[in-house]
């Protein structure tokens, strides 16, 4: 049944593709004569739309097909360097318009949820949503305390569709992984696939996001590059969530924010410190800041603060992949590409036998461009191609662990490029790190970690005598244990030796019982075999205790 359902699903989206004319959009060269045959035999399924233009069409594909790819076209979007400015533009609006589901289904999804008619619970609530994207959609409202909210709800039967688009997907990366295993390797399509299916299943639980909300709104409380609106938890469900209303201009809204007087190169390095901070202080940070999640409050333009909302996805790293990106970060920085080299094979990311100085000129002839240009001048579409092609050449494993921190970066990246075009994103983000670095090592790191450790020290103090006197009694007892042990060992060794002399007499004598028994002497021959059965059970005995 759930193959069927595959198939279903695989014929729906090649329908989808083919209906809105993007079979036209393969060049020529690359549309090989089994697709063209393949393509000829669905005679039935043309393109529909031939008076749409390919970014509006491509736009309206991604929408029918649902919110795998969705969410596809909003990274996608931010990638203005790899993407036709007419594409990238018209896939931005998947952001925050893809088309609604009517008000009342929300309505009674709410009152469900919560238990209660809306208007006990709320006031002024709004039948026609402010906004909807891939996952759920969001309605105004009014606390009955009088605090503007917005309430978000998932959209119904969605987790059926997800999860038919990513059972397809797993099957297609299983298919890629058996037939092209040498290529695949590195790329462990499966377990990336599972790590995909695993973050948006995780969208799916409202009062996941709202603790990630909470935990990152406590994290940046009191600053001024970031601000994360309050959660009301009372209000929070599963597929419902109630937080502060907030007004900001959307950040991918250049005109607005210049019109503001923002700050544009200002704003720019603080969503680089906002990135690198959430990364390296706090090892949770938000892992879909495509510009639909992303406002800029309208007061002091010349200090500008980022908002965040739609915590749904976040990402966290332990201390060795802190470590291990920081130190690559800053090789990087200091175009040390034999460090770089190296920490890929230290960390098991290449083959141990991988040869350093050739991986270390591939890496140099594809990281030297940048720090060569402005950001404005480089095409970080050719480095990743180049970076892609040598993580081939060298078998270069990808972390799925590290998927979300890299469509971060990427999206960090693409909206700083396009609120300011010279910002070098390497320069910005080395002084971050130098310091983060400093406070992991010398003695700025002795000095934390006894600063960490104190309030532990101080409640054992007292208890430290108590605590020398309990080790000093039980060193004691575990020596006197291993003298008995050692004492029992020697005469276990004794016994062994006598047996093993015993049976060795015994050989003797049954060697000399046979030569006397040859020589006709055989009350002697007897004595000497009794005893040689005597000495071997008696050895025997010994060495078996």
């Amino acid at each position: 049944m759930k193959k069927l359902r595959e198939l279903i699903r695989l014929y729906q989206i090649g329908k989808t593709l083919l209906e809105y004319g993007l079979d036209e959009l393969i060049p020529a060269r690359l549309q090989i004569w089994p697709a063209r045959m393949a393509r000829s035999s669905l005679f039935w399924l043309k393109n529909r739309h031939p008076d749409l233009s390919r970014a509006h069409r491509i736009r309206l594909a991604f929408e029918q097909l649902g919110p795998v790819f969705i969410k596809f076209g909003q990274m996608l979007s931010t990638r203005r360097d790899l993407l036709p400015p007419d594409i990238a533009q018209e896939l931005a609006l998947l952001q925050d318009r893809v088309p609604p589901f009517p008000g009342q289904l929300a309505q009674l999804q709410i009152e469900a949820s919560l238990g209660a008619p809306i208007n006990e619970l709320f006031d002024d609530f709004a039948i026609t949503p402010l906004a909807s994207a891939s996952i759920a959609q969001v309605h105004t409202a009014r606390l009955k305390t009088g605090q503007e909210i917005v309430i978000k709800v998932i959209r119904p039967d969605i987790e059926k569709t997800i999860d038919a688009d990513v059972s397809l997907m797993q099957t297609l990366a299983r298919l890629v992984a058996r037939f092209a295993p040498a290529r695949t390797q590195r790329l462990r399509p499966e377990a990336v696939v599972e790590e995909y299916r695993k973050t948006l299943f995780d969208e799916l639980n409202l009062l996941r996001e709202a603790a990630n909300a909470i935990q990152l709104r406590r994290n940046f409380e009191g600053s001024g590059t970031l601000y994360v609106p309050e959660i009301y938890s009372d209000y929070c469900r599963e597929n419902v969530l109630v937080m502060e209303r907030i007004y900001g201009i959307p950040v991918s809204d250049i005109a607005a924010l210049k019109a503001n007087g923002t700050n544009m190169k200002l704003l720019a390095e603080r969503g680089v410190e906002v990135f690198f901070t959430q990364v390296f202080r706090d090892s949770f940070f938000h892992a879909d800041m495509h510009p639909g999640n992303i406002f800029v409050s309208y007061q002091h333009p010349q200090d500008p603060q980022w908002i965040g909302i739609d915590c749904g996805i976040v990402g966290t790293l332990n201390k060795d992949d802190k470590r291990y990106l920081a130190d690559n970060f800053l090789a990087f920085f200091n175009r040390d590409y034999r460090k770089v080299a190296e920490l890929h094979v230290e960390s098991g990311w290449v083959p141990a036998d991988t040869k350093i100085e050739e991986f270390e000129s591939a890496i140099r002839t594809v990281l030297e461009p940048i720090f060569e240009k402005p950001l404005s001048e480089i095409s970080f579409g050719h480095v990743l191609l180049n970076l892609f092609n040598t993580a081939r050449r060298f078998n270069m494993a990808v972390q799925p662990q590290l998927v979300l921190l890299q469509k971060t970066l990427l999206y960090v990246e693409g909206v700083g490029r396009q609120l300011y075009p010279q910002l070098d994103l390497w320069k910005t983000a080395k002084p971050f790190l130098e310091e983060w670095m400093q406070q992991q090592v010398g003695y700025k790191a002795v000095i934390n970690a006894m600063k960490e450790k104190a309030p532990f020290w101080a409640e054992k103090l007292p208890e430290l005598p108590e605590l020398v006197y309990d080790a000093l009694r039980q060193a004691k007892a575990q020596h006197q244990q291993v003298q008995g042990l050692y004492y029992q060992f020697a005469r276990h060794d004794k016994e062994q030796g006598k047996g093993r002399f015993l049976l060795a007499m015994g050989a003797t004598l049954l060697l000399a019982g046979t030569l006397l028994l040859a020589m006709d002497k055989n009350q002697w021959a007897f004595s000497a075999l009794v005893l040689a059965l005597v000495s071997w059970w008696l050895g025997w005995r010994k060495i078996s205790r």
